[in-house]
């Protein structure tokens, strides 16, 4: 039935027509696609929490502040790497990034991100400042933080300098026993000097520098004078972020001086032009940090050894930063971005560097909702363009619809209206026939008209996948978990050989991408060992080749690893970095645990040994198996290698299995308290059903061996513990 005259209008078939089925089924598979992709894929990712004060995603960024160390500016390493560890919270060592948004969030100081920052050293105290992006004005403040263990830890005092304009780039140094700041703030069109009068917390306008609106600016003593380098911000077009001039005076407060050959840079952004930190000297030379802004904001950090400094003359050229780049991509604090360092040297002689980092790119929160918009509209597109091809969905547009609604006057006449709306008649007419002859051709049933819906269909399917990807999917990283405000890493321990090499190089190129992981050991136990290169890793593969194959080289002592955690997993295991990270997370709440992901219910007399669906139905768990599992390796390894574990390693090592039950009954023997505890993993893939050398292909048989293991060790270690149920976590993260 067509819409009454003079009008237009969109009906629907009558909701019980197949046509009309056809649509809602189509809406309901790319559901049912989006859901399924949404639990393969984007639960894995961490999701921002929308009721949180802080954090939450920003166009700028999420940028964080990590720490370096070394014996030179020119050879800095991360934290991570100099062993510092915190016993409260667990972080063995404490890993990088130090400081983030949520160290201001949590202090009642809501922030999107930290950025910018320069040290203040005052004897064995150290003092950082740095732009803190403010969820209430959603403008740059100045906060400042307190370590008194040389960065490990940090105490967020405050915000130190609050404008009623973005403030970010907290230049802070000394003179003449007076502590400055010279923030940038080119809003107000000027650079300006503030003095502390209560240090750190209390500051005032001392003067203002130059009345121009200067960007990033850093002061420098060298041969005589006070340099200032800064960029203008008034650029625009190529030159943005790709200036740089250089001004001079006899004192840090004035007057200045432009340099004769200002400015010094204004066409490349990939140059450095914008400075990345304060300038150091070092050997008697001076350095500059500058901004690679190619690509993106920010980059990465260039480093500029400066040959020439004079009124009249300028010349640097680059130098290697002697920092490693980043290769986990949005899983590494910096992994796309790092545009800021401030280096110093220590009353010791050693220099200390904090540098700050993101995970995404400029722009990255706008553009994700862009591509997922769009690619939402797309497949609803498809959906009615479906719809509309097998009748479920009709539209018509009366011709009456372009008629003039007054008789033609001189003014139509004039403006030639009524032949331009006889003119779309016509056009709409064809249209029509055009589209009333596609719906029938496409109505046909032939092989050509099953294979284009079915491209249809995909392409419909990739869309609903982009679009649950990028606005289900938070930044697009699985990022590590904090305790007590800071984060730690852990080693990887798997065991395998020869025949299984083709899973261990999936497996390697894997997790190596998981942020907290600091290294993958493989225990290799028969074969010939491949060498450490043959593998796509982003962190450090070490093979240690066996003597003997035997499943209890899996806790050999190995005085080598740096890390008090280790994360034990099976070679044919396959989950999310998210799940690991959240085990971590766990296992560093009580580290006297074992956390894992399979976890077992062990009663019945005689002890039986069964599933995890047997587990589900008793509601609860006394054990977890090591195939997927983090421990301390000073306790577990040494515990396990001790003489009372002699007999039971002696039964593991005959039966070639049951070395995870021995683990576990060693630790019960060992405390009072609870020893295991569950993760649930949002999907774990275990291959071991799909090799022919697994141990556990004969499921049965494998059962019943390890039945046999329950008896022998409950008579030698005493029974395991009561249950634990499931669900009992606060964040679900065990049901």
């Amino acid at each position: 039935m067509r819409p009454p005259s003079g009008g237009s209008g969109v009906r629907a078939a009558a909701a019980r027509s197949p046509a009309a089925s056809f649509l809602l089924a189509a809406a309901a598979v790319a559901s049912l696609v989006g859901g399924f992709y949404f639990w393969l894929v984007v639960s894995s990712f961490r999701l921002p929490d929308s009721g949180a004060a802080g954090c939450r995603p920003d166009g700028e960024g999420s940028w964080a502040v990590g720490m370096f160390y070394g014996s030179s500016p020119l050879a800095l390493r991360p934290i991570e790497l100099e062993g510092r560890s915190n016993g409260n919270s667990s972080a063995w060592p404490v890993a990088n990034p130090v400081l983030t948004c949520a160290t201001a969030t949590e202090a009642g100081y809501p922030s999107n991100f930290v950025a910018d920052p320069f040290l203040y050293v005052e004897g064995d105290t150290l003092y950082l400042f740095f732009e803190t992006k403010t969820t209430t004005s959603m403008q740059g403040d100045i906060g400042v933080a307190r370590s008194f263990d040389q960065g490990a830890t940090w105490e967020f005092l405050g915000i130190a300098l609050d404008e009623a304009w973005h403030l970010s780039y907290p230049f802070v140094f000394k003179y003449e026993n007076e502590i400055y700041m010279m923030p940038e703030g080119n809003k107000k069109k000027e650079l300006r000097l503030y003095r502390a009068t209560k240090f750190p917390l209390e500051w005032t306008l001392e003067k203002v520098l130059v009345n121009k609106p200067l960007i990033d600016a850093s002061l420098v003593q060298f041969e005589g004078y006070w340099w200032l380098f800064a960029s203008d911000f008034t650029r625009y077009g190529v030159e943005k972020n790709a200036e740089l001039e250089i001004w001079y005076s006899n004192s840090p407060l004035g007057p200045w001086t432009e340099h004769k050959q200002n400015p010094i840079y204004k066409s490349d952004k990939s140059l450095g032009a914008r400075n990345g930190g304060r300038l150091f000297v070092f050997e008697g030379s001076l350095y500059r940090p500058g901004q690679d802004c190619s690509g993106t904001y920010g980059r990465r950090v260039k480093l500029y050894k400066v040959e020439k400094l004079s009124k009249e003359e300028y010349k640097e050229v680059p130098v290697n930063l002697g920092i490693e780049e980043p290769k986990k991509g949005r899983n590494a604090w910096n992994g796309m971005r790092y545009h800021h360092m401030d280096a110093q040297q220590l009353a010791s002689g050693g220099w200390i560097a904090v540098m700050d980092g993101d995970r995404v790119p400029s722009g990255d929160s706008t553009r994700r909702s862009l591509i997922g918009y769009i690619a939402f509209l797309l497949a609803s597109a498809l959906i009615i363009f479906v719809g509309f091809m097998k009748g479920a969905i009709s539209c018509y547009i009366s011709p009456s619809l372009w008629v003039p609604l007054t008789r033609r006057t001189e003014l139509s006449r004039i403006f030639c209206v009524h032949r331009f709306n006889q003119k779309v008649r016509r056009y709409s007419t064809s249209i029509s026939r055009y589209i009333s002859a596609t719906k029938t051709k496409l109505s046909e049933k032939s092989w050509s008209n099953m294979l284009f819906f079915c491209v249809v269909a995909l392409f419909g399917i990739l869309n609903v996948c982009i679009a649950v990807h990028f606005l289900c999917g938070g930044n697009g990283a699985e990022e590590a978990y904090t305790y007590q405000g800071l984060h730690s890493q852990f080693t990887m321990v798997t065991m395998t050989y020869e025949a299984r090499l083709w899973n261990l190089k999936v497996f390697i190129e894997h997790y190596s991408r998981c942020e907290s992981v600091r290294e993958i050991v493989v225990v290799w136990n028969k074969g010939n060992a491949p060498s450490s290169d043959a593998f796509d890793s982003t962190v450090p593969v070490r093979i240690r080749v066996e003597e003997i194959n035997s499943l209890n080289n899996r806790f050999r002592v190995d005085p080598l690893i740096k890390t008090r955690a280790v994360f034990e997993l099976d070679d044919d295991i396959m989950m999310t970095c998210t799940d690991l990270e959240k085990g971590f997370r766990v296992w560093r709440e009580h580290p006297e645990r074992m956390v894992g992901f399979y976890p077992r219910m062990i009663d019945g007399n005689p002890m039986q040994y069964r599933n995890e669906r047997y587990a589900r139905g008793k509601n609860g768990y006394n054990l977890i198996l090591t195939g997927a599992a983090f421990m301390d390796s000073e306790f577990a390894f040494k515990t396990y290698w001790s003489e009372k574990a002699r007999e039971g390693r002696d039964y593991v090592h005959k039966n070639f299995n049951c070395e995870d039950l021995l683990m576990n009954f060693l630790y019960a023997n060992a405390s009072s308290t609870r020893t295991v505890e569950y993760v649930h993993p949002a999907w774990a893939i275990d291959t071991s059903k799909l090799s022919s050398v697994a141990i556990s292909r004969n499921t049965q048989k494998h059962y019943d061996i390890r039945t046999n293991c329950l008896a022998k060790f409950s008579s030698i270690y005493g029974p395991l513990p009561q249950k634990w149920e499931f669900g009992m976590r606060e964040d679900h993260w065990d049901k």
